[in-house]
């Protein structure tokens, strides 16, 4: 899962290419838009509607959020049904910042109903920090200016509004110990990190366990994974290496994967455990 890059999708992404900027989110919206103009609807009156809040309906308008599927249904339905957001949605990608090889994962991740994310590597950009995130970001070659950092770090970070989408996605996370005393980024940024796991900890949709240092049995020798389950309850991989990501869509090797995170489950540690551990180290800063 290439560098955070490692599911977040933002590094450099097969072949070397940098991100690339992607205007469909804001083409996208600009549909929405004019659609909703041309039907004689305000923001407030179309967010009635589509039953989500006015400042969603802005933020899909103005290209800086990924419609969901119930968006796009209901927002076809109070539009006129032409259509034209049905046909768009399949080709959205996601903000500048996320890697080319990442985005097919990002589409499918959007609508998933679970989230399952092993990493042994650096944290998952779904529980990074800002300050984590670009200290990530900012030590991985090659050398990025301000404005690159920026919008890598901002295209993981938006990734987190998953953790309140409605209906919720059910995530597991099972994150190797040696991760959390790694001391990324130094001691305060570490301190914020593991308040941040512990919050997640919490959360009734989050099931959140640490891969012991000592373990001789498991199952994660070939590296990070995740997985997800689509609304339609077929389930898809995921892995990523340096410099790529491939996604895994064979029934077989979807299987193995799922066989594999079932094993590192009951090797790490239990959710329960897991916070006391994340409290002690908090408490060594």
């Amino acid at each position: 899962m290439g560098y955070e890059n490692t599911d977040s999708g933002t590094a450099t992404g097969a072949g070397g290419a940098e991100p690339g900027a992607s205007d469909s989110l804001r083409t996208f919206g600009a549909v929405v838009q004019a659609l909703r103009e041309h039907a004689g609807l305000s923001r407030e009156e179309f967010a009635a509607l589509v039953r989500f809040s006015k400042h969603t309906v802005a933020s899909v308008e103005q290209g800086r959020r990924m419609p969901d599927r119930d968006f796009v249904e209901r927002g076809e339905a109070a539009l006129g049904n032409t259509g034209a957001l049905r046909r768009a949605a399949p080709t959205l990608t996601r903000q500048a910042g996320l890697a080319s090889w990442f985005r097919q994962w990002a589409r499918l991740e959007a609508n998933a109903v679970a989230l399952w994310t092993y990493e042994c590597r650096v944290i998952p950009g779904l529980l990074q920090t800002e300050r984590y995130a670009r200290a990530v970001t900012e030590n991985v070659p090659p050398v990025k200016d301000e404005e690159q950092v920026a919008k890598q770090v901002a295209a993981r970070l938006e990734r987190q509004q998953l953790f309140e989408r409605r209906p919720p996605i059910a995530f597991s996370f099972i994150i190797e110990q040696a991760l959390l005393e790694r001391g990324t980024g130094g001691t305060e940024v570490m301190r914020e990190l593991l308040d941040t796991f512990l919050e997640r900890s919490l959360q009734f949709n989050v099931e959140l366990q640490i891969m012991p240092r000592y373990q001789p049995d498991h199952a994660g020798f070939d590296g990070p994974l995740m997985l997800l389950e689509s609304p339609d309850n077929r389930w898809f991989g995921y892995a990523e290496g340096q410099r790529g990501g491939m996604l895994i869509a064979d029934p077989k090797e979807v299987s193995i994967t799922l066989q594999r995170y079932a094993r590192l489950r009951s090797q790490a540690l239990t959710s329960e455990d897991s916070r006391s551990l994340l409290k002690q180290l908090r408490g060594a800063l």
